[in-house]
């Protein structure tokens, strides 16, 4: 059983982020620490925090490692959307044209609809996300609600 021994300062530390944060599973990693500098048995905290004994003794050999800052966990980026520039032109011309300007018989946007024209008028697969990416990232709002 790893003990872990917190000072004043950092259980406080610990114990405001516990309860300010919105992440569950830092909020679940500071508990963990919280519950190890009491002095609780590891299995009885996996159990309490419904995690293996193994991913709990990981928490707590980071905590041991790099301190507070081993307890966030972090995301990897993912590969950025990519819209050619010379679709990004046509793209937002036929959002302000309306899709009755390019032809389809309807009154809202939508983004499979917005790549099917683009895929016909240059032959360039845009998925459906890197276009709702793009128009997201740029203001646009492809999809316009009707109101009756």
């Amino acid at each position: 059983m790893m003990t872990i021994n917190l000072n004043e300062a950092e259980s406080r530390r610990r114990e405001d982020t516990f309860q300010t944060t919105q992440d569950r599973r830092l909020r679940d990693r500071c508990q963990a620490i919280l519950m190890a500098a009491r002095g609780r048995r590891h299995r009885q905290m996996a159990e309490d925090l419904g995690i293996s004994v193994r991913a709990l003794q990981r928490w707590l050999n980071a905590s041991q490692a790099e301190g507070p800052d081993g307890l966030p966990i972090p995301w990897a980026s993912g590969r950025a959307p990519h819209l050619p520039a010379s679709l990004a032109s046509e793209m937002l011309a036929g959002v302000t044209q309306g899709p009755a300007g390019c032809g389809l018989d309807r009154a809202n946007w939508t983004d499979a609809a917005l790549a099917a024209p683009l895929y016909r008028l240059t032959g360039s697969a845009v998925s459906e996300s890197t276009l709702r990416a793009y128009c997201t990232k740029h203001g646009v709002r492809p999809y316009r609600p009707t109101y009756h």
